[in-house]
């Protein structure tokens, strides 16, 4: 059965929502994408209440079983961060009302998911997201493709790997052949480092 996972990246002018499936053998589908914008003229209030109600109805339509959402940091622009947070407070409200579990993920962690490279930029992550959700085009604006990588990001994380795709062959000397792509690969080889280095402390 798969896993669908609504992403969302966190704004006040620009909030991209999207919502992936992704099944039992990691391959993802996109459900839905969109971007609520809001105009900085607008009360604050007013902005949170149409960025809330729009993820709410999005909710509402699809069904999704998980909300991810960016990590927000410390950043030199302090209206641009303080936008950021209250529009993910307003994201995680909206998923508590709903009963969705949240999760929260840096945009390395992002960026390292979907490219294999946590320092890709954002034309490198719109580019992965499109191939693996097997789009012709990534989704536009850019808000729209991160909220689809962060939804990738966390389904990849909440997906167990199938049996037949066992990370090393039954018989010595035969070759196993793996479904995932390179970023999945180099995702599931970064959990096994992470979880190699917790077994040693």
């Amino acid at each position: 059965m798969a896993l669908r996972v609504i992403g969302i990246d966190p704004g006040l002018t620009r909030c991209g929502i999207g919502v992936v499936d992704v099944g039992a053998d990691r391959r993802a589908a996109l459900v839905h994408v969109s971007v609520v914008r809001t105009p900085p003229g607008m009360p604050l209030e007013e902005r949170l209440r149409l960025i809330g109600e729009s993820i709410d109805a999005v909710i509402a339509q699809f069904s999704p079983q998980q909300l991810a959402l960016e990590r927000v940091f410390a950043q030199l622009n302090v209206s641009t961060v303080m936008g950021t947070a209250q529009a993910s407070g307003v994201a995680m409200y909206v998923a508590a009302q709903r009963g969705l579990s949240v999760t929260l993920h840096t945009p390395t962690e992002v960026k390292l998911a979907i490219t294999g490279y946590g320092g890709a930029d954002k034309k490198q992550v719109g580019a992965m997201v499109a191939r693996v959700l097997r789009l012709a085009e990534a989704p536009k604006p850019a808000d729209a493709a991160d909220a689809c990588a962060l939804a990738v990001c966390a389904a990849w994380k909440g997906v167990a790997p199938r049996a037949d795709r066992a990370d090393s062959a039954s018989e010595p000397g035969t070759a196993t052949v793996s479904s995932l792509t390179p970023a999945q690969e180099a995702w599931r080889s970064a959990e096994k480092s992470v979880g190699a280095r917790r077994l040693k402390l």
